[in-house]
């Protein structure tokens, strides 16, 4: 996982309410363990027509939403069935984060283990990001803040934890493997003492 410190990007608006884990990644594409190429299936059944070309009234399709790292998502974004593969997808279609004013808590849970950086918000800032698609904004993940282009700051919170693994680029593997050294102690420790 590369470390995430800071995004700056255009912000690209999926307003619907209740974009569940299937809608972001069909169950019939949960068949493999690979992260890459998950990226094209994103919104699979909702970017794309029948015949397989992209549809023009999908927002993401839209030229001003090409290249933006940033999704704004309307409420409720990623509920559903668990699946990390949601994550996945999005990261390799292109997105670094996601903000909103409610996020599942197993797809919260899940983004950030996976360095996507999922962002909950008051309903105002919110209803004020849905309202201005495309603004630039830089989110710095140590001030834990998100810069708005006028010089104001929107201040949100992550768990320590998924913090620190964010910061240094570490899931909870890499974190315990940090760590080696001080787990093969303690558990000869633990062995000399039985």
């Amino acid at each position: 996982m590369r470390p995430v410190t800071r995004i700056h990007s255009r912000t690209a608006v999926l307003a619907d309410e209740n974009i569940d884990t299937d809608r972001i990644i069909p169950a019939r594409f949960l068949t493999t363990t690979e992260r890459a190429g998950l990226g094209k299936l994103c919104f699979n059944d909702w970017r794309y027509q029948a015949d397989g070309s992209d549809n023009p009234a999908f927002p993401l399709n839209q030229p001003k939403a090409k290249g933006c790292s940033i999704l704004v998502a309307g409420r409720n974004f990623g509920c559903g069935s668990s699946r990390e593969h949601a994550p996945w997808a999005l990261l390799d279609y292109g997105i670094h984060a996601v903000l909103c004013s409610e996020i599942a808590d197993i797809f919260r849970n899940n983004a950030l283990k996976n360095g996507l950086l999922a962002i909950v918000l008051d309903e105002a800032e919110h209803r004020w990001l849905l309202a201005n698609p495309g603004i630039e904004l830089s989110i710095d993940v140590r001030e834990q803040y998100i810069a708005l282009p006028d010089g104001g700051r929107i201040r949100f919170q992550l768990e320590p934890f998924a913090r620190h693994c964010l910061l240094n680029g570490v899931d909870q593997l890499g974190y315990l493997q940090q760590h080696g050294d001080a787990i093969t102690a303690y558990e000869q420790r633990v062995e000399r003492a039985a």
